[in-house]
């Protein structure tokens, strides 16, 4: 039995951080994805499209717009999206009122990937796991936890993804 192709759609987050040695900031250069997967040994069929390459927190209603437009015009059913922590759960929210039958699956990292003490591997390989086995709706995945859209927070306080009640 082959797996059915996953489409992944990049927009930056920490997931993608560079850092500047000489000026101590963080910025964005290239997607980490293509050597997280090839390092992952990754051996599903993947589309691997970047929609935008920004922190979350930067994110607008227009960026939301593009994923949502792009998530509903995916030939694939199974989806998984990089995406700053900040704001991933309203991008969820937003998906997840609007999408219908295709499952969804957001995920990122609170450390960049080119830091070497990322969770963003751990991260993907879970999203990558859980777009094939969760029947279609929106999800957040991170830290080796799934929460559906609408039951999910991130707790500031204590850096992780927290159930909240459902809204």
């Amino acid at each position: 039995m082959n797996p059915k192709p996953i489409r992944i759609f990049i927009t930056g987050g920490t997931f993608d951080k560079e850092y500047n040695e000489l000026t101590g900031e963080l910025f964005f250069q290239n997607t980490h994805l293509p050597d997280m997967l090839g390092r992952g040994r990754c051996r599903l069929e993947v589309a691997v499209e970047t929609l935008m390459m920004i922190d979350s927190l930067q994110m607008t209603d227009t960026g939301r717009q593009l994923i949502l437009d792009r998530c509903a015009s995916a030939a694939e059913e199974r989806i998984v999206i990089t995406h700053g922590t900040d704001t991933m759960e309203t991008t969820a929210r937003v998906l997840g009122e609007q999408v219908a039958g295709k499952t969804i699956v957001l995920t990122g990292a609170m450390v960049p990937y080119t830091f070497g003490s990322s969770d963003g591997m751990f991260n993907l390989g879970t999203a990558l796991a859980f777009v094939q086995t969760l029947a279609p709706g929106v999800y957040v995945a991170m830290n080796g936890r799934c929460f559906p859209w609408n039951r999910v927070r991130k707790n500031r306080k204590e850096g992780v993804f927290e159930t909240v009640n459902e809204s």
